[in-house]
């Protein structure tokens, strides 16, 4: 017979766990109780009988035994929790509150002993009581036995261990409706969850886990998971948007190369074309898709890498100096005025190719859409955080801020850069670079107007502290 699934539930089975160990610690607890209890009852008793044991022996050697035969009637006849049994050395009565020994055998030397006395109750009933003593030798050889009924010392210990063991039912019994409680809420937060993931598995990528506002560890696992949700339906947006752009924006070339293939090779079979220069456009429009082509598996290597590899310290002025010294001479031939301010004494961590691959980024859009007679800054710094930050500023025309967040997509073109060639990779690339070291990419106004330029554009690229 299958259990029912509560039962079967993983807080259900811990909370059985943590019982069980109550259980054992509260039944040793018990047993302890117990014992310490009942060992102090009956040393109490006993040092009670070996008081009343020197009294009378006391009063038998200052007057003999007719003195303690008294002293026995008379303790015997007042309240006193005792009894007594007072013999001759051959075991023959005197007197006393029980009529013989429970000793059967005796060796003349002080002997304890446990028995059992018989009562008449208030009702009637006859019942036997138990009861603890001492019996000894005097010294003309009478035989005085003082005695002690129990019964009371073990009934208030029988009732603390009957509390005990009520206590440890009733705990177990609200531990079991605890932790049925909690399971069935922990299956219900886990059942909305399972459900989720049940849903995404067929499909359904909008499908969220519901936050309660508890701040627990549920909630961080909801929120965990529709973050990971969202990353997950952002990916998936981004692989059918990037097909899609693929298609649109590799159509355009593939066709024109196509036409020029096809064209050349008319104009050449009718011996007036030139097949030389109809081969090399083929071949730069070839490039630009191959380009294009390796722009998106390196941000798809990347992002699916989730880090950089091979990420080695260095410092960044080196590689900016580099990067600067391949883009002066292209400002130079446009009438750019190009300028760079690098820090020294920095460390960064990284990989160095990939880096290069993003600052040449920014500097490429930067001379392609900054007119001549423009400018262009290239800085190297430490930010008050610790962080290393690369910029690029130019006086291009720039780009709106509601368009900033949008721009760092892929194959996506503002409306004024659809003339200049390019794919609409570069920012989405040096972004999925800072992504991968654990940096960020911020985008803001560059210098502002000047002229008829402006109001420019100023990208960073932020990279974390080194160690």
């Amino acid at each position: 017979m299958r259990l029912p699934r509560i039962f079967r539930t993983t807080p259900f089975r811990l909370t059985l766990l943590f019982l069980a160990l109550f259980a054992a610690a509260a039944s040793a607890f018990l047993a302890y109780i117990y014992v310490a209890t009942a060992g102090e009852a009956a040393r109490r008793t006993d040092q009670a009988i070996l008081r009343e044991m020197r009294s009378l022996t006391g009063a038998y050697e200052r007057a003999g035994v007719d003195a303690l035969n008294q002293a026995l009637i008379e303790r015997a006849a007042s309240e006193r929790p005792f009894l007594y049994l007072l013999m001759r050395p051959d075991g023959t009565v005197i007197s006393g509150s029980i009529q013989e020994s429970p000793l059967e055998e005796f060796n003349g030397e002080p002997t304890w002993t446990s028995f059992r006395i018989t009562e008449v109750d208030a009702q009637g009933r006859r019942v036997r009581r138990p009861a603890r003593g001492l019996q000894q030798r005097l010294g003309y050889g009478e035989i005085l036995f003082v005695g002690a009924d129990v019964g009371e010392d073990e009934a208030y210990i029988d009732s603390i261990v009957v509390a005990l063991w009520g206590a440890v039912v009733l705990v177990i019994i609200l531990g079991l409706a605890g932790g049925v409680i909690v399971s069935r809420n922990v299956s219900r937060s886990m059942g909305g969850l399972i459900d989720v993931v049940t849903r995404v598995r067929n499909g359904d990528l909008a499908a969220r886990a519901h936050v309660r506002g508890a701040r627990d560890e549920m909630d961080e696992l909801a929120e965990g998971l529709n973050e990971m949700l969202d990353r997950l339906e952002r990916s998936m947006a981004g692989l059918r948007h990037a097909g899609d752009a693929i298609a649109h924006d590799l159509r355009s070339p593939l066709t024109r190369l196509r036409a020029r293939l096809e064209a050349a090779y008319i104009d050449v079979e009718a011996g007036k074309g030139d097949a030389e220069h109809a081969l090399a456009t083929a071949i730069e429009d070839t490039d630009g898709v191959l380009k294009t082509f390796g722009a998106v598996l390196s941000i798809a290597r990347l992002q699916a890498a989730g880090s950089a590899p091979n990420q080695v310290l260095f410092d960044p002025k080196e590689l900016a100096a580099d990067i600067a010294e391949l883009y002066e001479p292209l400002c130079e031939d446009k009438g750019i005025d190009f300028a760079a301010e690098l820090a020294s004494d920095l460390r960064v961590r990284g990989n160095k190719e990939f880096l290069a691959q993003a600052l040449a980024n920014l500097l490429d859009n930067a001379v392609k859409y900054t007119p001549s007679g423009g400018a262009i800054m290239l800085r190297v710094r430490r930010r008050s955080s610790g962080e290393v930050e690369f910029s690029v500023t130019d006086t291009g025309p720039g780009v709106p801020e509601a368009d900033r967040a949008r721009v760092v997509q892929r194959f996506v073109r503002l409306e004024n850069s659809r003339n200049e060639p390019g794919a609409g990779l570069g920012l989405s690339l040096v972004a999925a670079v800072a992504e991968a070291h654990g940096g960020r990419l911020e985008l803001s106004e560059g210098p502002g107007v000047v002229g008829d330029s402006g109001p420019g554009l100023r990208v960073a690229f932020i990279l974390p502290r080194a160690g």
